[in-house]
């Protein structure tokens, strides 16, 4: 089992786009289950409660689900659901992490069969990838 990976973005097509980009960079480790979940039901930009839980519920494989939220209500949105009891699974985490690099980090990181803490601190140390 390996911990799940949801990418919530105010775009469906950014999410998806990340999402693809960063199980494509996976190095052939182990199949790590990705989910985006980004814009409104009808097509928008914005973020859906009901995209992200179902996102989650659908990567949840009983080792925890990290999640990456690109900005703004995203971010609001999945902390607020993390508060509700039972609405997200259990050891679902946010990760404070730069969208991108840190969904490349968690895949990679999960892949190699990390636990959910270690795959949030590598999402999270993905602020630290400097380019120049």
């Amino acid at each position: 089992m390996t911990v799940g990976v949801v990418l919530v973005s105010h775009s469906a097509t950014v999410a998806e786009s990340v999402a693809h980009m960063a199980a494509g960079l996976n190095g052939g480790g182990a199949k790590v289950p990705v989910a985006a979940a980004g814009g409104t039901p009808d097509g928008g930009l914005g973020t859906d409660a009901e995209k992200i839980t179902a996102a989650a519920r659908s990567v949840d494989r009983g080792e925890g689900v990290a999640v990456i939220a690109d900005l703004g209500s995203a971010v609001l949105t999945v902390k607020v659901l993390l508060a509700e009891e039972d609405v997200l699974p259990p050891r679902t985490r946010l990760a404070d992490a730069p969208f991108v690099e840190g969904a490349v980090a968690a895949v990679v990181t999960a892949s190699a069969g990390a636990d959910l803490d270690a795959v949030v601190a590598a999402a999270q140390e993905a602020y630290r990838f400097r380019k120049s």
